[in-house]
């Protein structure tokens, strides 16, 4: 079971991390100022194996990678809402966290468990059991492997071993 924090609608990449953070590199680093000014209590109390749960159009505004970073070295591995920012679902993807579609995710409450089955395609809160979009094998790949650099690495050790 992964425990959730909620946020609502249009969660905005500066409220993810704020745009002064920007020079940093590290996912570790990231992480401490992650959801600062929004709900500091974020980064000091997620912990490995929690899950972001959001509304509509999480990750919208600028095209930052240290969004999807922050939660990552927060030990975030999937981010559940209703819908995502393009921008952010590519960069979540790239950045190996797994960003979920689910039309029904208000319905979760900040701080409950949920379980999800990707096989099966839906997450389980309390009684409710709901529907999650189907993630593109390929995508699930990339997430899998650890991101887009760490994917291409992967193709590239079995490419040069085959070749």
């Amino acid at each position: 079971m992964m425990r959730v924090w909620k946020f609502g609608n249009d969660i905005d990449t500066d409220a993810i991390i704020p745009g002064r953070f920007l020079t940093i590199y590290d996912p570790a680093e990231l992480a401490r100022h992650a959801f600062e000014g929004t709900r500091d209590e974020f980064a000091k109390e997620a912990r490995e194996g929690d899950v972001v749960v959001a509304g509509s159009n999480f990750g919208c505004g600028s095209s930052r990678e240290h969004a999807p970073l922050a939660l990552k070295g927060a030990g975030i591995r999937i981010v559940i809402a209703e819908s995502f920012a393009r921008i952010f679902y590519r960069n979540a993807v790239n950045s190996g966290l797994l960003p979920l579609v689910c039309e029904e995710a208000g319905r979760i409450a900040d701080g409950s468990d949920v379980a999800v089955n990707l096989e099966e395609g839906y997450i389980v809160s309390g009684e409710m059991r709901l529907a999650i979009e189907p993630v593109p094998a390929f995508l699930q790949r990339i997430v899998d492997a650890g991101g887009l650099v760490e994917y291409a690495k992967a193709l590239d050790r079995v490419e040069t071993c085959t070749g």
